[in-house]
Parts: structure tokens; C-alpha cells; sequence
């Protein structure tokens, strides 16, 4: 028995580009960059002092004041994003046959402003003034709550966590939840807020953060350059709609792109270094591309990880020569973190809706700030300059702290 087809038929972005999938997709063919000194607030004392921080974000655009009020700013552009998707699909209000629509949702950490801020709160005023949603607006599940409880979507509600491989696992588990009948359509997609100087702080401990572009911001994110020094922290949201095929066609959806394989490894190496020789990022390409039943012949795009981390550069350049052999120098390879950072759980549900978009439009957004070339890193990385491609089928990668991978392959849609 075949399996139902699941398809793409709504889009939505929050990114440092600007807050809609046009105002993104433009920065991006355009090469440029989304990151900037942080302005959330005063990184004079913090040694990487610059992010990706979304500069036209208004929650009131998307949702009353009140509600706004009352959930974290990665909340607010979570269910942001999904209203962009669900009005992008043709739906503004409940689904219909709310039972079989569901939601998963992702974020690596969640409300992380309203923890810190209670905290800052009860030392400072006292258990008195301790907010009722301090603890309601931290939980990594508020914004699939949110989206549910906005579109009344009574079927399957379920939140992942899986660091920088959320938001491409968060579409590929929605895709297995229509292609195991158990709903006709999923708002999938992973939301990120956390440029705040706790995270900033905790992250340059790390040393995982670029110290040397204070002064040069736009430069900073140069995945796959011989010159990197370290990801760009960033915030923002992605979302999908997905449906089966069927469900789309008999309402007559205007469908971007069909998901037709996911698949998900983990390193078992260590906590926040990938495996020296990408193994788990080998076989999550691997396992997606039998998932979708292709061989590695048939991927005429791969949207990186492309983190600009100097690990990641060299060992997810060696896991897809491994895995597509002499074939990985004619693929064209670029990273969307080169222009809007690094949004951790948001990271893969935008990067999806850029393979859509590649695919849809026959264009491949550049890697800016690709300036030295880095022996190890020697495939076509679509260096500063943006190109033309006729694009069938694109793989999607994430490869996340702790080890986590996830891959997403998505095709042209053809009837």
C-alpha cells in the first residue's frame, strides 16, 4: 500500500530579514545580512556583542495586545509565524475538522526572558511580585498551545527539543503524522528568542561565538571560509502548513512543495561537539534519502547546516562527500545562517521554507562572506553570489548540539 503524499501549502517567517517569507526571501537573494549590533540590550561588556535580532517585529501585528502581553517573545513570534502559514494556506481562523488537524511545534529552550526576568523580579521586588506567568510563559510547549488554541486544531499536539535539528524534525514528525493517517493537516515549525545576556554569556563561555567582528557584524556568520571563527546567535520563527495531498487537492490548495523524505540520527559522541567524522550527520542524510526512496543522484540542491562553526564547516563537508561521493562537487550547497545567524530551534523550519522557495522559483540564494577558501571545505558553496538552478528535489540539513541530526528531502510538486 502506498503511503499518503504530504505537501507544503502555507508558509511563515519571523527572521532577522524581516517578519514575512517575502521580506526574507528577497534579503536573502539579495545577499544580505541580518545581523547587527544587539540592541535588545547594552553587550558593551559581552565579548561577542552582535546577533540577529529581528527588527520589525511587532507581536500586535498577529495577536491582540493582552495576549502579547502574557507569553515570551519567542511565543509571540512562534504563533506570529504560524498565522503567516495558516493565512498563507487560506485558513484565518479554526481549521475545519478541527480532530484532524494538529500541531508540532519546536524551540530549543523556550522561554528562556520569561525564567530570567521572573528571577531579576524576585530578587529585586520580592515573591509578591512574581508574575502567575513566569513559569506558564517558560514551558517549551507554550507556543504549540498557542497555535493550537489560535486554530483550534484538536488533533495531535506535541512539542519537540532536539537543539538545532528542531524545526526540521518538527516537519518531518508532521509529515509521519499525515502518512500514518492519524491527521490530514499539521502546522509544523520551531520559534527562537534568546538573544539576552544570559544566553550571549553562556554561549561565549563556551567559546562558540565570533569575538572579532564587534565592529564588522555583517561579516561575522562565513560558514565554509577558512576565516571562521563561531555561529551568530539569532532569533526568529518558521512554519509550515502540511496537509495530504488528497486533503489539499479537493480544496483546491495552491501547493509550494511536497515533503517526501525525514529522517533523524543522533552521534552518541559528545555534548556539544559533533563526531569527528560525521556520522550521525552521514546517516541522517543517508536514512532520508531512502526514506523518500531516491538515490543521492537525484538531490539537485543541499541547504547546509552551514553553521560557520570551524567544526562544522570541515565535518559536514566530509559527511556529504561520503555520502554522495564525486557527485557532492556538482551539487550546489549553500547556508542561510551566512545572512540571518544561527535562530537554534527556528533554524530548520526556515531553512525548509528556503528549499521551497529554491525550488518553487528556480533560484539559490548566495553564502555571503565566503573570502578564503578553506582546503577542507572545497565543494560549490554558491560563494557571495546568488544563481539560477533548476531545482526537482532538495535535501535540507540540521545538525544539532548533543548530536542530533535531522534531514528533510522536499520535491517540485508534480501531480
Amino acid at each position: 500500500m502506498s503511503r499518503p503524499r504530504v505537501v507544503v501549502t502555507g508558509m511563515g517567517a519571523i527572521t532577522p530579514l524581516g517578519s514575512s517569507v517575502e521580506k526574507f526571501w528577497q534579503g536573502l537573494l539579495a545577499g544580505r545580512s541580518g545581523v547587527r549590533r544587539i540592541t535588545l540590550f547594552d553587550p558593551g561588556k559581552m565579548p561577542c556583542q552582535i546577533a540577529g535580532e529581528v527588527p520589525d517585529f511587532d507581536p500586535q501585528d498577529f495577536m491582540d495586545r493582552k495576549l502579547a502581553r502574557r507569553m515570551p517573545r519567542s511565543a509571540q513570534m512562534g504563533l506570529a509565524a504560524a498565522v503567516q502559514a495558516a493565512h498563507d494556506a487560506g485558513f484565518d481562523n479554526a481549521m475545519p475538522e478541527p480532530e484532524r488537524a494538529g500541531v508540532i511545534f519546536g524551540t530549543a529552550i523556550g522561554g528562556l526572558d520569561s525564567f530570567v526576568d521572573g528571577i531579576d523580579v524576585l530578587n529585586s521586588q520580592g515573591v509578591e511580585r512574581v508574575s502567575p506567568f513566569v513559569l506558564p510563559g517558560g514551558i517549551p510547549n507554550l507556543a504549540a498551545h498557542l497555535i493550537a488554541l489560535r486554530f483550534q486544531c484538536l488533533g495531535p499536539n506535541a512539542t519537540i527539543t532536539t537543539a538545532c535539528a528542531t524545526g526540521t524534525q518538527t516537519i518531518g514528525e508532521g509529515a509521519e503524522l499525515i502518512r500514518r493517517g492519524t491527521a490530514d493537516m499539521v502546522i509544523a515549525g520551531g520559534t527562537e528568542a534568546l538573544v539576552r545576556e544570559f544566553s550571549i554569556a553562556g554561549f561565549s563561555a563556551m567559546r562558540a561565538l565570533p569575538i572579532h567582528f564587534n565592529d564588522n557584524p555583517e561579516a561575522a556568520s562565513r560558514p565554509f571560509d577558512a576565516k571562521r571563527e563561531g555561529f551568530i546567535f539569532s532569533e526568529g520563527s518558521g512554519a509550515v502548513v502540511l496537509e495530504s495531498l488528497e486533503h489539499a487537492l479537493r480544496r483546491g490548495a495552491r501547493i509550494h512543495a511536497e515533503v517526501i523524505g525525514y529522517a533523524a540520527s543522533a552521534d552518541g559522541f559528545h555534548l556539544v561537539q559533533p563526531h569527528p567524522e560525521g556520522l550521525g550527520a552521514i546517516r541522517a542524510m543517508q536514512w532520508s534519502l531512502q526514506n523518500a526512496g531516491i538515490s543521492p543522484d537525484e538531490i539537485d540542491y543541499i541547504n547546509a547546516h552551514g553553521s560557520s562553526t570551524p567544526m562544522n564547516g570541515r565535518i559536514e563537508t566530509t559527511a556529504i562527500k561520503t555520502v554522495f561521493g564525486e557527485r557532492a562537487y556538482q551539487i550546489p550547497i549553500n547556508s542561510t545562517k551566512s545572512m540571518i545567524g544561527h535562530a537554534m530551534g527556528a533554524s530548520g523550519a526556515l531553512e525548509a521554507i528556503v528549499c521551497a522557495l529554491s525550488i518553487l522559483t528556480g533560484r539559490i540564494h548566495p553564502t555571503i562572506n565566503y573570502e578564503f577558501p578553506d582546503p577542507e571545505c572545497d565543494l560549490d558553496y554558491v560563494p557571495n553570489t546568488g544563481r539560477p538552478h533548476r531545482i526537482r528535489t532538495a535535501l535540507s540539513n540540521s545538525f544539532g548540539l548533543g548530536g542530533q541530526n535531522a534531514c528533510l528531502v522536499l520535491k517540485q510538486f508534480e501531480e
